[in-house]
C-alpha cells in the first residue's frame, strides 16, 4: 500500500496518535485525531507534507470511536466517512444514546460494588464529546467489507478495545491499518463499555480482546501501522508475549483473591492498590476483564446478592 503516516498531537497521556494516508483510487484517511487546534495543525501539515490538501481527501475512514481517533471528520465536509455502525451515534452525539450510556455505567458500577457518591464521580460519558467530531458516518462497514478506492483492502472487526474497532487488511500487501489492536509498547485496555442495542448483555471485552489478537496472529501480515507509536514487522512473538502477560496477570488477582469472596471493586483495590483511586475507571475495567477471563477458565464463579456481584474461587 502507499501509506504516508501522520503523527498528531493528543491531550492524552500516551500522546501522538497515527493517522494513514492512503493512495488508490480513492485518497482515503484513516482516523483524524482529536478535535484540537493542534490535532487540526498538524492533520493539515501532514496532509500537505504528502502532497495534497484537506480538499483532495475523498474519504474518512474510522478505526474506532474514541475521541483520539474520530475528531476531526469535520475537517472533511465534502468527504464521505466511514466506520463501524458503532461510530455513527457518537459523532451524531445521540443524547439518547448517551443517556443510555450513562445509565449503563451507573449500573455495571453499581454490579460492581461501587458506591453511590463514588458512582456519579465517574460516570463521565460526556467529558470527552468536545474532542468527538460531529459530521456521521455516509457509509457503515461491517466485517470483510472490501473499502472502496482500495482493491483488497478488507474491514476486519477486531472488539475489545472499543464496541467498534476495525482493522483494515491487504489482501495483496498483507499490510494493515491495525488501530489500537496492537501497540509496540503498551496494552490497550479492552474497555468495559454498552452494547449496541440496549438490554443486551455486556459484552466480556477481555474476551473479546483475545480472540481479536488471535483473529490477527493468524493473519499474513507484512507491515502493520498502529494507531499510536512505530509500525510493527513481527507481530506474532509480540502478541504471545501480550496474551502470555495478561493470562499471568489474571493468575496474580487469582492469588489476590485468596479464598476471600469480592467484588469486582473490592478485586480492583487489590490488584491496583496504588492507582485504582486515581485512574478508577480503567482499572476498574481491567480488573473486570481479568474476572471474565478467570470465570472463562472456570477458575471463579461468581453470584448476585442484591444487585452486585461477587467472584470466589471454584472448589
Amino acid at each position: 500500500m502507499d501509506v504516508h503516516k501522520i503523527a498528531i498531537p493528543t491531550p492524552y497521556k500516551i500522546g501522538d496518535v497515527n493517522a494513514f494516508l492512503v493512495k488508490g483510487d480513492a485518497l482515503t484517511i484513516f482516523d483524524v485525531g482529536p478535535k484540537t487546534t493542534e490535532a487540526y495543525e498538524a492533520l493539515q501539515w501532514g496532509i500537505r507534507a504528502a502532497g495534497y490538501t484537506m480538499k483532495d481527501v475523498e474519504q474518512v475512514v474510522l478505526t474506532h470511536h474514541h475521541p483520539d481517533h474520530a475528531g476531526w471528520t469535520d475537517a472533511f465536509p465534502h468527504a464521505a466517512i466511514m466506520g463501524h455502525v458503532y461510530n455513527d451515534l457518537w459523532l451524531r452525539h445521540d443524547e439518547d444514546f448517551l443517556n443510555y450510556h450513562e445509565a449503563f455505567y451507573r449500573h455495571n458500577l453499581f454490579e460492581s460494588g461501587v458506591p453511590g457518591a463514588v458512582i456519579e464521580k465517574n460516570v463521565q460519558v460526556r467529558r470527552e464529546m468536545e474532542w468527538v467530531g460531529t459530521l456521521p458516518l455516509t457509509k457503515i462497514l461491517a466485517d470483510g467489507d472490501e473499502i472502496p478506492g482500495h482493491k483488497g483492502l478488507k474491514a476486519i472487526e477486531t472488539l475489545g478495545h472499543a464496541r467498534s474497532h476495525l482493522i483494515f487488511w491487504d489482501e495483496r500487501s498483507h499490510d494493515v491499518i491495525g488501530g489500537d489492536l496492537l501497540l509496540e509498547r503498551i496494552t490497550p485496555n479492552p474497555l468495559i463499555e454498552p452494547p449496541l442495542i440496549e438490554g443486551e448483555p455486556r459484552a466480556k471485552s477481555q474476551l473479546e480482546y483475545n480472540a481479536s489478537l488471535a483473529l490477527l496472529r493468524e493473519l499474513p501480515v507484512a507491515t502493520m501501522y498502529t494507531g499510536h507509536g512505530a509500525d510493527l514487522t513481527q507481530i506474532v512473538p509480540l502478541i504471545d508475549a501480550r496474551m502470555t502477560r495478561q493470562h499471568d496477570q489474571a493468575l496474580t488477582l487469582y492469588e489476590l483473591i485468596g479464598q476471600d469472596e469480592v467484588t469486582p471493586l473490592e478485586a480492583t483495590s487489590r490488584f491496583y492498590p496504588r492507582v485504582y483511586q486515581k485512574q478508577f475507571g480503567l482499572t476498574l475495567s481491567k480488573t473486570i476483564g481479568a474476572l471474565d477471563y478467570l470465570e472463562s477458565l472456570g477458575m471463579l464463579g461468581k453470584v448476585q446478592r442484591a444487585g452486585i456481584y461477587y467472584y470466589k474461587r471454584v472448589k
